[in-house]
Parts: structure tokens; sequence; C-alpha cells
């Protein structure tokens, strides 16, 4: 393989790394960039995600049994998303010291409960056969160079849940009702909008979302009932990078972490890259304490 396939392949693997950070990212852009929550169980969300696609790929077999598992994923982890925010969140709003104990309790019990219903070892999800292969390159300066299809549907799947999502917040008026509450709440409510419903739905999509990329994840990686830890600080960090409340910062912050991540691992291993990365996103933010792109509402300049 020569120089540039290899650059290429490393730039390949940031795509599909960033798409993965961003599918996280997306549905905790929601909940902490729009409702200023500090979900420390949005991780196991994920990993509800990824134990829910493995149940329904059992259950359903075929062609169209990866459908029904990213289905069963969202939906299930939105209906989980909803109980949590019924039951505790709605209850700590304003008292975010409050949320983070109390979410990193529900995140401890839902690893427990994963521990003691599918075991300490991680379960695999079977790509559906039509995800098998690469597309490869055999000649030119890419030759040796190759791109599993797996890691390309996973890069479209999060390219059309970000096109939906930008078109849920900017066309629909539930999308609209969200971008009222985010930038004055008391005066949204005096209008007439139904702020605990528009909450309830925001936090039940980051999580089903959240579900989404489980689905996803487990589709190259096992799912175990840690697996959510291992993405919840990649994901904050996109988050804070971004720009509280911005989700095309947050687009260009999954993309620059996950490009970051594979063209540091070129030359030192996994664990230094992250110390790396950690660094470099420490500098950042003393330059751009905001993120990227910093949407401007009246509950960041009170929070």
């Amino acid at each position: 393989m020569g120089h540039f396939a290899i650059v290429a392949g490393q730039i390949f693997n940031g795509f599909s790394v960033g798409s993965i950070l961003l599918l996280i990212a997306l549905g905790l852009a929601l909940s902490f960039g729009l409702m200023n929550v500090i979900n420390m169980a949005h991780g196991e969300m994920l990993m509800v995600g990824g134990y829910l696609s493995y149940l329904a790929c059992k259950i359903v077999h075929g062609p169209m049994s990866l459908l029904f598992a990213f289905l069963f994923a969202f939906v299930g982890s939105a209906l989980l998303g909803a109980l949590l925010e019924v039951t505790i969140i709605r209850w700590l709003y304003g008292r975010p010291l409050d949320t983070l104990l109390a979410t990193w309790g529900v995140s401890l019990i839902l690893q427990q409960g994963a521990r003691s219903l599918f075991g300490p070892i991680g379960v695999e999800v079977v790509a559906p056969a039509w995800l098998d292969g690469a597309v490869s390159f055999n000649h030119g300066f890419l030759a040796g160079l190759s791109m599993p299809y797996v890691r390309i549907f996973i890069i479209v799947v999060t390219v059309v849940v970000l096109g939906l999502l930008t078109l849920f917040i900017a066309r629909t008026r539930w999308g609209l009702y969200l971008r009222a509450v985010h930038q004055d709440r008391e005066m949204a409510q005096a209008l007439g909008v139904n702020t605990k419903l528009v909450d309830l739905l925001v936090f039940s999509v980051g999580t089903g979302v959240a579900g989404l990329a489980g689905a996803a994840l487990a589709l190259i990686a096992p799912v175990t009932p840690t697996v959510g830890q291992n993405y919840i600080v990649y994901a904050f960090l996109v988050v804070i990078v971004g720009g509280l409340g911005s989700l095309f910062g947050t687009t260009l912050a999954a993309l620059f972490v996950g490009l970051i991540s594979s063209a540091v691992q070129m030359f030192t291993s996994v664990s230094l890259a992250d110390v790396f990365l950690l660094v470099l996103v420490i500098v950042f933010i003393q330059f751009r304490p905001r993120g990227i792109i910093f949407a401007r509402s009246r509950n960041m300049k009170e929070a």
C-alpha cells in the first residue's frame, strides 16, 4: 500500500469514527446543549440501543432485519429516555449537579441491569450479507485501499439522521417550539407553548438517537454493559468543542475529533492519541471557550 492509500485510509477511518461520535453527540447536543441537562446516562442509552438491536436481529431474520433493529433501538431508547425524563430529569431542571449525580446513578443501574441480563461478555450483531465486502482499489495511487461497506453504511445513516434532525428542528412546528424554548423559556411558556411536553420530546429524541448510535456501533464492535462509558467522554468533548446548542458546530467538532484521532494514531498508540486529543481540546477551549459555533439564547446567558 502506498503513502496516498495509507493517508486516504486514515481519512476514511476518521470520517467513520467521526460519524459514530456525531450520532452519539447529536442526542447529547439536544439534552446538554439545548436543555442544559448533564445526562451521564447518555452513554447507557447507546448501550441499550446496541442490546435492543441485538435482540431485534435474534427475532427478525432476512435482509430487512437491520432496518427493524435500528427502528427497535430508536423507539426503545426513546421510550426509556421518556421514562427517565418524567420520573427524574423533570424534577431536577435548573439543578445541574443534582442532575449529574442522579443520571450517574441511573447509568450504574443500567450497567448492572445489562450485566445481569446479558452477562459481562459482549454480544455481537452480525451484519446482513449485503453489508459484507468492501470498496477496494487495486490500481493507481490508491492501490491497496479498502473501505468496508458496513462503515460506509454507518456514514450514510449518520448523514440521514443529521438531515432528518435538521429538518425536524428547522421545518416542523415542534422544531419551532424547541427553538422558542431554547431561546427564551419563560416567553415561550407565556405564549402558550407546553414547555414540559417540548422537554419530554427533546429528551426522548436525544436518547432515541443515542440508541441508533448503539445499533450502528453494534455492527462493528461487541456490545458490552460498559460500552457507553467508552464514548460518553468523547461525546461531551464534541458537544463542548462544537458549541452548546449548535448542531452544525457539533457536526464539525465530531469530524474534527475523528480525523485528529485517526491521524495521530498513525504515529502513536490509541492511549497517547487520546491524551493528545484531550490536550488539544483544552488548548482550543482556552481560545474559544464557547466552541466553534455559539448559538446565543437567554438560557445560555443565564447558564
